[in-house]
């Protein structure tokens, strides 16, 4: 099947008219954004990892007020919960340069309501990171006319996702900005592969439709990930700088110019592995004196109560007041509607494909 009719038939199938896809960024896909890709022929996205269920309803409900299209919402398989005490020890007191910490804060959502919240939210797309939905709610998926898409980052968890159900695999690869789709955290730093050695691997291994994600910021990387069996393409990084995702000033900023070399693999601002711009506070963590993270959960959590705590002024090192996410082809997102980003991939992709459908 050639590239141009395999992406055709991936549209048909979700209603899309471009094979491109925001990725659903936590804390970066309002629903403007979402919205703007998806009336350009896209899907839009969320990620709702963060959000109480009232939120999720709230944002399906502000994205259909502004559009018609489809749109995915993701969240990640929680992690086993592991007690670390000596590691939230050691992080507390390296924070402690920062400033002072609130006081605890409320518990995470409950993942149980968060995915009763999405199946209820009817979006075209349910989509999972870190691991596999339960058979019973990939069951009550299909029953709801919904479609689940399972990133994966080798080819043994596209393979268990496709048995698990997965309608389509989202091959993510290291030049992902944000978190890295393991299912086990602790093996992040030692499958990191990239994207085009990644994509034939799991297209030839699996028989559902794929994904590509991971550094895709123009049409010739469209194009190529196409070429290489992709039946569509996961697009994140390269929508940061729209003035709809509205991110924090000095996110953008770490953006411009940014060199594909120059991003990190950091642990710094969850306990989970994720590619992020190099700032100083996330450089502190690689000082030798610095400790390691704590796990995640325990990490994020932290970060969270000193970022709602009192900051100090004379402190060496600032804390990232958000997390600069990046992927390796950051320095190619522009400051210009999220529309015109993907329409002009699209455009540029389609001259590097064989007109033959």
């Amino acid at each position: 099947m050639t590239a141009r009719r395999r992406a055709q038939e991936f549209c048909e199938a979700y209603g899309l008219s471009m094979p491109i896809l925001q990725a659903p960024m936590a804390g970066a896909c309002p629903p403007g954004a979402a919205a703007a890709v998806a009336d350009a022929g896209g899907m839009g996205a969320a990620g709702v990892v963060l959000d109480v269920p009232e939120r999720i309803s709230r944002w399906a409900a502000e994205f259909r007020s502004m559009s018609a299209g489809p749109f995915q919402l993701n969240i990640w398989i929680p992690d086993p919960v592991v007690d670390d005490p000596a590691g939230i020890s050691a992080a507390e007191e390296f924070l402690g340069g920062f400033g002072t910490p609130s006081p605890e804060q409320p518990p995470a959502p409950s993942f149980e309501e968060q995915c009763e919240a999405m199946l209820a939210a009817r979006p075209r797309v349910v989509s999972s990171i870190m691991g596999l939905f339960s058979p019973d709610y990939v069951e009550r998926l299909r029953a709801a006319g919904i479609a689940w898409f399972a990133c994966a980052t080798t080819l043994a968890e596209a393979s268990a996702a496709e048995a698990a159900g997965a309608d389509a695999i989202v091959a993510q690869g290291l030049e992902a900005g944000g978190h890295r789709g393991v299912f086990e955290a602790e093996t992040a730093e030692c499958t990191a592969v990239g994207l085009f050695a990644l994509l034939p691997h799991i297209v030839d291994g699996v028989d559902v439709p794929v994904v590509a994600t991971g550094g895709i910021a123009d049409g010739r990387a469209v194009a190529a990930a196409l070429t290489l069996g992709a039946s569509a393409v996961q697009v994140g990084t390269a929508l940061l700088r729209s003035p709809e995702t509205g991110i924090a000033d000095a996110w953008a900023a770490s953006l411009d110019g940014l060199e594909p070399e120059d991003t990190v693999a950091t642990r710094a601002y969850s306990g989970r592995l994720g590619r992020a711009a190099p700032t100083p506070y996330v450089r502190s963590w690689e000082a030798p004196d610095a400790p390691s993270p704590a796990l995640y959960p325990h990490q994020r959590a932290l970060l969270a109560r000193w970022r709602k705590g009192t900051l100090d002024p004379g402190a060496e090192v600032p804390l990232d007041r958000v997390n600069h996410w990046a992927g390796q082809a950051a320095a190619r997102a522009v400051a210009e509607p999220a529309a015109d980003v993907v329409t002009r991939m699209w455009s540029e992709a389609r001259t590097h494909l064989p007109d033959v459908v």
